[in-house]
């Protein structure tokens, strides 16, 4: 029989699930793939409430997990405790930090819904920083030098010894990540 995977998606700070469209051209016949990308919630608790849940009652053999930005920071989290894959799209390595002058009410960047961005979500965040990634080879980072919003250097200096994609300019989407999804698949599926 063969062995079935569980992907998370996690999108970035007031993105969406539309944001990970490419990454369900992973699933083939070979390599059967379940897809769960959830619409996270402003609340970084909740928002792993939400993936743990979904975890509790998969039934698949093993979990990888794919983050963008935001995304990118919550998979450390959960890559960790599940000792899983995780690949890193741009990820905010320190998302407390980045998100502190964030707080408040806005829009989410595809709609107009709300979205209120909270003081106690810095704690929330700050509660599940990852220090330091335990097990580098379950870990592949892609980063562009072109990223508008996070510094690239700091991803590099935090996977330290995970494999590592670093892209000459690109953006902080990785406007081209669908050039790379050879290379996430064979890293999810080795």
């Amino acid at each position: 029989m063969m062995a079935s995977t569980l992907l998370v998606y996690l999108h970035g700070f007031r993105s969406s699930p539309r944001s990970g469209e490419a990454v369900k051209a992973l699933s083939t016949k070979e390599n059967p793939i379940e897809w769960f990308c959830p619409q996270l919630v402003a609340s970084p608790k909740e928002s792993m409430k939400l993936v743990e849940d979904r975890i509790a009652k998969a039934n698949a053999d093993r979990i990888v997990f794919i983050g963008s930005s935001l995304g990118g920071f919550y998979i450390n989290y959960l890559a960790e405790k599940y000792h899983s894959k995780g690949v890193a799209l741009n990820p905010a390595v320190r998302a407390a930090r980045e998100l502190a002058p964030h707080v408040g009410m806005m829009t989410e960047y595809d709609s107009d819904k709300p979205y209120d961005f909270r003081p106690e979500y810095i704690q929330e965040l700050q509660d599940l920083q990852v220090e330091k990634i335990q097990d580098p080879k379950n870990y592949f980072l892609i980063a562009a030098k072109g990223d508008e919003l996070l510094d690239w250097k700091e991803m590099v200096e935090f996977y330290s010894g995970a494999k590592q994609l670093v892209l000459e300019g690109s953006d902080h989407g990785i406007a081209n990540y669908s050039e790379y999804l050879p290379q996430v698949l064979d890293f999810i599926t080795a």
